[in-house]
């Protein structure tokens, strides 16, 4: 897991993998949030309408957050966390397929692995990883 979150060149996209697998989030969680819903305060990430279109709140980790910071300084998102190639719209779930896969092929992983991985990975760890 670790080589996956490390080996993405691009700061967004370790960003965005990070934030799937820290806080457990599907593609389309991640994909919507917004810069707003990152509160650093609290330590917390707000996800609306998950899934079952409920809103929940969930644990923003120290890494994930000093990350964050970083992502936000370099690019300076407005709106979105993540935008896609239109920065008024979030970036896409294929965009983050994609983003995915290159990071498993760059850290030389051949078993099958999807995004949703990292969040089962995610809810397999204990309280003190």
């Amino acid at each position: 897991m670790a080589r996956i979150l490390t080996v993405p060149p691009h700061l967004k996209s370790r960003a965005l993998l990070m934030t799937v697998y820290a806080a457990g989030l599907r593609r389309s969680e991640v994909a919507r949030l917004r810069v707003n819903d990152i509160d650093s305060a609290r330590m917390t990430i707000t996800v609306h309408q998950g899934k079952g279109q409920k809103d929940r709140v969930v644990m923003l980790s120290p890494v994930l957050l000093q990350t964050l910071r970083q992502y936000c300084r370099h690019a300076k998102p407005k709106q979105w966390l993540f935008p896609g190639e239109n920065p008024d719209q979030p970036i896409s779930d294929n965009d983050i397929f994609g983003v995915f896969h290159n990071a498993v092929r760059r850290a030389g992983i051949t078993k099958k692995v999807s995004p949703h991985s990292l969040r089962h990975y995610s809810a397999s760890r204990t309280i003190t990883e």
